[in-house]
C-alpha cells in the first residue's frame, strides 16, 4: 500500500483559481513526474490551453489529460475510470497524479471512485485541495440568505434547498483536507479574518486552511497530506448524501461558446464584459481573443463582474482571426443577447 501512486484532487467553484494553483505546483515540480487530469463544464477547454502553454519543461502536453463537456463527478465509470487506467498502465507510470475538477463538481464521487478495485490497488488519494476565491466569498457571493430562502419556502413548499451556490459551496468545503483561500491580496485583514471564520464554520473539522496570492503556494504543502480520503468517506459527505440523497446534477447551470472576431479595444470589451455579468446571472467567463494590431494572445478570466485580462504569449498564424469565450452561468441566460452585446456569434 506505501508504494501507491498518490493523487491530489484540487476542486473549489468556477474562478477560484484552480488553474494558476496547479500552473505554479507544476512549474515547482522538482523533477516529480507529475500527471494531469483536466475537467471542463464545456465543450471547449480553456484550463489545459493555459496549462500547456505555461512555458515549462514540466506542462509537456502528453502529461495534461482534458475531461471536456460534462462534470467529472456525474462521468466516473465513462470517463475517469478509463483515463486512470491509460495513466497506470504508462512506463514509467507518473510520480503523483493531479486532477482538477470543474468548478461545478462534487469531490464525493470522484474521491469515492478511488476504492474502485483496478484503481484502489495503484493510487491513494493524498489530499483534496478546496480552492476558494476570497475575495467572491467575502463579498457574499456564496451565502445563503436564510431570510428571503425561509420566505421562498413559506410561499412555495416545493423549495427545500439552499441556493446552488451555497451548496456547492458546502460539499467542496465538506470534503477538504486543505482549504486555499485564494486571491488574499485582495482583501485587508478585518475581511480575510471573517471569511476565514466563516469557512472554519463550513468545512469539515479535519481540514485545515492557508491563505495564498495567485496560487502561489511550495509543492510540499499541496502534496504529501497523507490523506488517504478514499477510506473515510463517512466524514466526507454531500449536502444530499448527509439528507440521504445521491444524485447530482448540474440543471441550474449552463454554458455555451460564443466565437469572437478580433477586438478593437480589449478594455472596452473587458468592461462591456463586467457590465453583462453584473446584470445577469453570468458566474464566469475565461478564453482567448485576438486584439487588432497586437501579436499577443489576450486571456480573458473573469468571476461575476470582475474581469481580468492579460497578454499571455505570441498568437500562432492559425489563431490570429479566431477567439472564443465560454461564458457559465444559472440557467435561463439570454444567449443571443449576450452575444450580441459583445459582437460574437453563438
Amino acid at each position: 500500500m506505501a508504494q501507491r501512486i498518490p493523487a491530489t484532487i484540487v476542486t473549489g467553484f468556477l474562478g477560484a483559481g484552480k488553474t494558476t494553483l496547479i500552473r505554479h505546483l507544476m512549474q515547482n515540480a522538482d523533477g516529480r513526474r507529475i500527471a494531469l487530469i483536466v475537467n471542463e463544464f464545456g465543450d471547449v477547454g480553456v484550463d489545459r490551453n493555459l496549462l500547456t502553454d505555461c512555458g515549462d519543461d514540466a506542462c509537456e502536453g502528453e502529461d495534461i489529460i482534458e475531461l471536456a463537456n460534462g462534470c467529472i463527478c456525474c462521468t466516473v465509470a465513462d470517463d475517469f475510470i478509463p483515463t486512470m487506467q491509460a495513466l497506470l498502465a504508462r512506463d514509467p507510470a507518473p510520480d503523483h497524479i493531479v486532477i482538477e475538477t470543474s468548478g461545478l463538481a462534487l469531490p464525493q464521487p470522484l474521491v469515492r471512485a478511488f476504492n474502485w478495485p483496478e484503481v484502489r490497488a495503484r493510487v491513494t488519494v493524498d489530499g483534496v485541495v478546496t480552492v476558494l476565491d476570497a475575495r467572491a466569498v467575502a463579498d457574499g457571493r456564496f451565502a445563503a440568505d436564510e431570510d428571503a430562502l425561509r420566505a421562498q419556502r413559506e410561499a412555495d413548499e416545493s423549495l427545500d434547498h439552499d441556493s446552488p451556490l451555497h451548496e456547492l459551496f458546502e460539499d467542496q468545503l465538506a470534503c477538504a483536507d486543505l482549504v486555499v483561500l485564494n486571491k488574499a491580496d485582495l482583501l485587508n485583514e478585518e475581511e480575510l479574518l471573517a471569511v476565514e471564520a466563516l469557512v472554519i464554520r463550513e468545512k469539515r473539522s479535519a481540514a485545515t486552511t492557508i491563505r495564498a496570492t495567485s496560487g502561489r503556494l511550495p509543492p510540499q504543502v499541496l502534496i504529501g497530506l497523507g490523506a488517504e480520503a478514499e477510506s473515510n468517506m463517512d466524514d466526507r459527505l454531500s449536502h444530499h448524501e448527509q439528507e440521504g440523497h445521491e444524485d447530482h446534477d448540474h440543471d441550474d447551470f449552463e454554458s455555451f461558446v460564443l466565437k469572437m472576431p478580433p477586438v478593437e479595444d480589449a478594455q472596452a470589451l473587458c468592461e462591456k464584459l463586467g457590465e453583462i455579468a453584473a446584470k445577469t446571472t453570468v458566474l464566469r467567463v475565461k478564453g482567448f481573443l485576438t486584439v487588432e494590431n497586437k501579436r499577443m494572445r489576450l486571456a480573458v478570466q473573469g468571476v461575476g463582474p470582475r474581469i481580468d485580462s492579460y497578454f499571455d504569449r505570441p498568437l500562432r498564424d492559425e489563431e490570429r482571426m479566431k477567439g472564443h469565450l465560454v461564458i457559465i452561468g444559472l440557467k435561463g441566460l439570454d444567449r443571443e443577447r449576450i452575444a450580441s452585446e459583445l459582437g460574437g456569434t453563438v
